[in-house]
């Protein structure tokens, strides 16, 4: 669905992605993994056309000439701090999609399958004219995904989705997280460093360092992948080819 073919970024003297290349499944769940900095986000941020890369190319599956309104179309996005507006009642947030732009649907509509997708991650509908504000951290992410997936999008990504969350909710993120992505067929991408939400709702496996992909393959094999740098990272091991910033 998504294929990087020897992607360059630099920032000024700051060379984040040095040739990554990666194809991504239709219809799999992809978590690509790293240490902070390593580039996950700009990886994203790529594909979505919000970073160009300096070299190299992206691929989607069937990009063609459309419009750029109509690629973007194409996806939904769990952001890492929630990044829903303060200002907006919940119900909005979540069709923020469905009341502007190419994708517009009549208001009642949009409200309909806004408290339809607050269902499907567990929230009732009485919290659907409620201020961000008034939520938890978990509410939060929740409405954040049913803000993802309101459009019903074909490739979906996760940025740090448990980040801040307790275990518990980490765990029922991760848990509809798995559901939904299987249930729409959707493709997803996840960048994460929790190595709990990797084996909760992967696929299969990248590990993004130096700039390279250092290793993909299902999450069945990531324990015996015989790499270092993958060894060292899963296990979270202080000594290892990966130099810990202190």
């Amino acid at each position: 669905m998504i294929r990087y073919i020897d992607v360059h970024k630099s920032f000024g003297t700051n060379h984040v992605l040095r040739g990554m290349t990666l194809d991504v499944p239709k219809g799999e769940s992809m978590v690509i993994i790293g240490g902070s900095g390593t580039g996950k986000s700009v990886a994203l941020k790529c594909v979505l056309g919000l970073i160009q890369p300096d070299s190299g190319r992206i691929e989607v599956e069937g990009d063609g000439a459309q419009d750029r309104d109509a690629f973007l179309a194409r996806f939904g996005m769990l952001f890492q701090g929630g990044a829903l507006f303060d200002s907006l009642p919940v119900w909005q947030n979540v069709a923020f999609r469905l009341l502007r732009g190419s994708l517009k649907r009549p208001r009642a509509e949009a409200h309909e399958i806004a408290i339809e997708k607050l269902r499907r991650v567990g929230l009732k509908p009485d919290v659907a004219d409620r201020l961000p504000a008034e939520l938890s951290g978990g509410m939060q992410k929740r409405v954040g995904l049913a803000r993802a997936i309101a459009a019903e999008p074909e490739i979906i990504f996760f940025d740090e989705p448990t980040t801040g969350l307790d275990p518990i909710m980490a765990g029922v993120i991760n848990e509809l997280i798995r559901e939904i992505v299987v249930e729409m067929g959707a493709t997803a991408v996840t960048i994460t460093h929790d190595m709990t939400s990797v084996r909760a709702i992967a696929d299969r496996v990248a590990m993004l360092h130096g700039g390279k992909i250092r290793w993909t393959g299902p999450v069945a094999q990531m324990d015996d992948s015989g790499d270092p740098y993958l060894d060292q990272f899963i296990h979270g091991r202080a000594e290892g080819p990966i130099e810990a910033v202190r």
